[in-house]
Formats: C-alpha cells, structure tokens, sequence
C-alpha cells in the first residue's frame, strides 16, 4: 500500500489497490512517516492485558468510600468520584461493583440495585 502511495501520490489508489479502507491508511500513516517501512513490521499492541484495570488510587478511593459509607452502593460512589474530579467520570459504577468484589466489600448476590 505504502510502495504505491509513495510512488503515486494517490491515497485512493493505494488503497484500492491493497484493499483498505482510507481510515486504515491514515491509521498507519503517521508510523510510516515516523519510522518508514520498518515501523510497520512490529508494533505493541494497543490494549493491554487487563484493559479493565484501574489505577491503584481509585481502587484505593473506591473502597475508602466503601469503608467509610458503608450505605453507599455503586453508583453512589462512581458519581462522588466524579464529582471530586469535576465530574469527569473517572470509574464506571459497574467497575467499582467489581472493585468492591475483588476487596470482598460487595455482598454475593447483591445485584446493585440502589433503594
């Protein structure tokens, strides 16, 4: 795709030719550009291991809230962690169930669902 595009100029050629989408070009374009043909061979991958993983602070500030509101359930403690961060939510509340399950702070069988 790129020897054409280098050689033509011609992004939908290029990409007819190796039957792409335009999207998919320009994806790897800025790599190209950065590191030519060998920037292609290997790349990492873009979701780690656990994409579900939080950062260990808000683990820790979902189960401070948890221990210190013990009323509280899910949603309750997604939205005070947004509205701490100017309410740019920062944890689902399905995550902080799931937090709160790994630490052994939800009940089994507690589905969530908030009075």
């Amino acid at each position: 795709m790129f020897e054409t595009w280098e050689a033509t100029k011609n992004v939908t050629g290029s990409c007819q030719k190796a039957r792409v989408s335009r999207g998919l070009f320009y994806y790897w374009k800025a790599r190209f550009e950065a590191k030519s043909y060998p920037g292609l061979e290997y790349y990492e991958k873009p979701n780690p291991k656990n994409p579900n993983a939080k950062e260990e602070t808000i683990v820790q500030e979902v189960i401070e809230m948890k221990e210190a509101h013990p009323d509280w359930g899910k949603k309750r403690i997604a939205q005070e962690i947004a509205k701490a961060n100017n309410w740019v939510p920062l944890v689902s509340h399905n995550t902080v169930k799931r937090i709160l399950a790994e630490k052994g702070l939800w009940p089994k069988g507690q589905d969530g669902g908030e009075k």
